[in-house]
């Protein structure tokens, strides 16, 4: 039985998958010394527990409440939706944001997008980026701050290393690279796939070899995310269900991809207005926000802000 199916919480589920331990023979398999590896000392604790509260803005503040202040890191964050919701719009956004200075209240990292749709518009970055900027800027002058904004859109796009895949073998390989490239650029901060499910969706005869590539797909992100305390968000695509007589909506690779990650991001219509829903998370209150997708990037929604110059 794989340790993605037993009846635990998604909590010790993600530690026992992090730590090796995919099925149940291979925890019965483990001695006492292999498991004892896993002892902590207070300090370790207290050290990861502040790498974790490092955050990336989403520039939607209303969003950012309900993920507790960002995306985080050391964490393997989803992100899934129908087409044209933002998926790939809240991507670069964050591979932006997270290049916004310590000083700012950033991280000063840079990002890694894979990129296995071609989705990835550059044009796009660079607005996004030079209103990031501008923020920043703007944030100088209302402060009256001496802090020195430094930062050039060109600079952003220079730190976005960007990996263009073709087929599922070319993602695999890009994975198993990551560890490699992270250790020589270890003020990445964040890695972005875009989308996790693109290349798996079609082309498998084999299911149960699926499930094993994504699984070691999985385990090798949980471990980056926490050897080098950086964010991993997954972009994913919808697919149908049938369910109790109906076909529903349900995000792609199926349940047993749904334990691989930390945290899921549901973005959905609500009317004609976007709204993100916090699906699973072994801390965060399910909660929903609305956002919207703007020239300037991911910001709130077009309603909030009618509401607040009203009550200005």
């Amino acid at each position: 039985m794989e340790v993605s199916k037993l009846p635990i919480s998604a909590t010790q589920r993600g530690k026992l998958i992090s730590a090796g331990y995919t099925s149940l023979s291979s925890i019965c398999s483990a001695s006492s010394s292999d498991i004892s590896r896993g002892t902590q000392t207070a300090w370790d604790m207290l050290q990861e527990e502040q790498e974790s509260l490092a955050r990336i803005t989403t520039s939607c503040a209303d969003l950012d409440n309900i993920l507790g202040g960002g995306i985080g890191c050391r964490e393997v964050t989803e992100i899934g939706g129908v087409p044209g919701i933002g998926k790939t719009q809240l991507g670069i956004q964050l591979a932006v944001n997270v290049q916004i200075p310590v000083e700012f209240g950033g991280l000063g990292g840079k990002a890694i997008y894979i990129d296995t749709e071609g989705s990835f518009m550059v044009e796009r970055a660079l607005q996004i980026a030079e209103a990031c900027v501008e923020d920043m800027l703007e944030y100088n002058r209302f402060l009256r701050n001496d802090c020195q904004v430094k930062t050039q859109p060109k600079d952003i796009l220079e730190n976005i290393f960007y990996f263009r895949i073709c087929s599922y073998t070319e993602q695999s390989a890009v994975i198993n690279y990551l560890d490699k490239f992270v250790s020589e650029h270890k003020d990445v901060k964040v890695v972005i796939i875009d989308s996790i499910a693109f290349h798996f969706r079609h082309g498998f005869v084999d299911l149960a070899l699926r499930t094993r590539v994504l699984s070691g797909i999985a385990l090798k992100l949980m471990n980056l995310a926490k050897k080098f305390s950086l964010a991993v968000v997954l972009l994913n695509q919808v697919t149908t269900k049938y369910t109790e007589g109906s076909f529903q909506l349900c995000l792609a690779l199926g349940d047993s991809w749904s334990h691989c990650c930390t945290n899921r991001l549901i973005l959905y219509w609500n009317s004609n207005e976007r709204h993100a829903y916090i699906d699973k998370s072994p801390y965060l209150r399910s909660a929903s926000a609305s956002y919207s997708v703007t020239s300037r990037g991911i910001r709130n929604s077009t309603s909030r802000s009618k509401r607040i110059k009203m009550m200005i």
